[in-house]
């Protein structure tokens, strides 16, 4: 694999690799140590994540050039486990997390992915794009003009050099022409060292210290869940959006498995839960950084800064890591869906406004399930319908359908016959129909009794042999004729015959 991995690199894409993970590693700094700060833990166990799941995500992982590491959106799910239990169950409900992630990879379910609309996708970047400004405001807490002086020549750099040459990565110039100026000038501005001591030895192997008992596994298993389906959730749009910026699809189940694996390894070496980073993969990306080596650079020099460059790591100046975030922010906000907004449909534009301030005010987990609830419905409603035409055809009345018959449109089917003033044989033509679920076969099992009832024959065509063996009352009271269709119905079948 390695060898492969070594053939694939001409000299231009390795060096670019290489230069954009230094201009990751550096910015992984203030990121982890504040997440770290935000669970409640030493800053240390977010750079030890950043480290490991860095690591292996980078190697092993379904997107190359694709970053991870610990991560506000998961941060905030441990807050509770850590104040009330300690970090040691921290560690235990880390390990649970990776081993439901590894199982959801295995079992090749990231491809429900598929489930969130474009919609809920365009929402979640902007509302995380406004989530990385605004989490870069309480930098500017006590500081003065120089501060943000720094921050505009950051995102000067940032804009105008790529415009002379991309030879080198714009973010990289800025971090260290900007913390040259900053010490030669001993500028008054907060330095990364003023968010907490970086400096440590290598992670070691450490079993979490909690008692392996039913009551253990009640109170992490909780947490562990939201954890996993958090970075799941995040990791693989992440993904999706880099697939879109890089016009190359990434292997959605494999980078579950590798997150799985690398946050059990971060639970049993010292490390929390991560996942993706969208922030730091866009940083990456517009560096220059599109294989496996810069994710992996950028991991290693991380933890280098921890063991030993951890005195200089923390000369940088925050105001050069906040320019470099609020033009990640800029760069992930999609500007074009302000001009889509006007032309979509009025659903799906209320889709991404709600995913977008739901994302700002909660959470990444809330804000995708109440997009995908909510296209769910509109879904539903919209296709809640079957048209109807009726016409005679000798001294029998035919019903012909059009349409999808399911738990939505059933009480408008049932609502279309008039089994009173129909003539003594009806004919129900469902060729242009499919009969989607349980709900659509049990009415026409009631339209079935009611005609049966009336003493009145009824003819079924274009019926699945499926829908027939479902079917309970239309087997005894009606006929079939001119069967083609070859669809199956949604539904178990040995479930249902139990139901009724």
């Amino acid at each position: 694999m390695f060898a492969q991995l070594l053939r694939a690199y001409s000299g231009h894409s390795a060096k670019n690799d290489l230069l954009s993970g230094i201009v990751v590693a550096i910015a992984l700094v203030p990121e982890a140590i504040a997440f770290s700060l935000i669970a409640g833990v030493s800053p240390l166990v977010g750079l030890y994540t950043a480290f490991i799941l860095g690591l292996v995500t980078a190697l092993f992982g379904g997107k190359p050039g694709m970053i991870s590491g610990a991560t506000g959106s998961v941060a905030v799910v441990m807050v509770a486990l850590v104040a009330t239990h300690g970090v040691e169950y921290l560690f235990f409900a880390t390990i649970l997390a990776g081993a439901i992630q590894l199982l959801f990879g295995l079992f090749r379910l990231a491809k429900f992915i598929r489930l969130v609309p474009q919609p809920a996708i365009l929402g979640f970047v902007n509302g995380l794009a406004i989530v990385i400004a605004l989490a870069q405001l309480p930098m500017f807490e006590g500081e003065g003009a120089v501060m943000y002086l720094l921050v505009f020549a950051t995102m000067a750099t940032m804009v105008l050099l790529p415009k002379v040459t991309k030879a080198v990565p714009a973010g990289l110039v800025a971090i260290v022409v900007l913390s040259l100026v900053t010490v030669l000038f001993d500028l008054d501005t907060k330095r990364v060292a003023d968010l907490g001591s970086i400096a440590g030895d290598l992670p070691s192997f450490h079993w979490p210290e909690v008692p392996l008992s039913i009551e253990t596994f009640r109170i992490v298993l909780p947490y562990a869940a939201v954890m996993a389906a958090v970075g799941l959730i995040e990791s693989l749009l992440t993904l999706s959006v880099l697939d879109e910026m890089s016009g190359e699809k990434g292997n959605a189940n494999r980078e579950a498995i590798a997150l799985g694996a690398g946050n059990a390894t971060c639970g049993l070496f010292g490390g929390m839960a991560g996942c993706a980073m969208i922030g730091q993969s866009i940083i990456n990306y517009t560096s220059g950084g599109r294989g496996r080596l810069s994710g992996a650079t950028a991991a290693l020099l991380l933890i280098l800064f921890v063991v030993a460059l951890s005195d200089y790591i923390g000369q940088i100046p925050i105001a050069v890591l906040v320019g470099i975030m609020f033009m990640v922010s800029v760069e992930t906000f999609e500007w074009a869906s302000i001009d889509r907004l006007r032309k979509m449909p009025k659903t799906d534009a209320f889709i991404l406004v709600t995913v977008t301030v739901v994302t700002i005010f909660t959470d990444l987990a809330m804000a995708v399930v109440i997009g995908v609830i909510i296209s769910a419905l509109v879904f539903a409603w919209q296709h809640a319908r079957v048209y109807t035409r009726t016409f005679i055809e000798g001294r029998r009345k035919i019903y012909e359908f059009d349409g999808p018959l399911f738990f939505g449109s059933a009480q408008g089917f049932l609502d279309q016959f008039d089994v009173a003033s129909d003539p003594e044989e009806v004919v129900m033509d469902f060729k242009r129909t499919r009969v989607m679920d349980s709900s659509g076969v049990e009415a026409i099992d009631k339209i079935t009794r009611r005609y049966e009832e009336a003493g009145k024959k009824l003819t079924i065509r274009h019926l699945s042999d499926d829908c027939k063996k479902l079917l309970k009352a239309a087997g005894r009271y009606c006929t079939y004729e001119e069967d083609d269709p070859t669809y199956k119905v949604a539904v178990n079948h040995e479930e249902y015959r139990k139901v009724y």
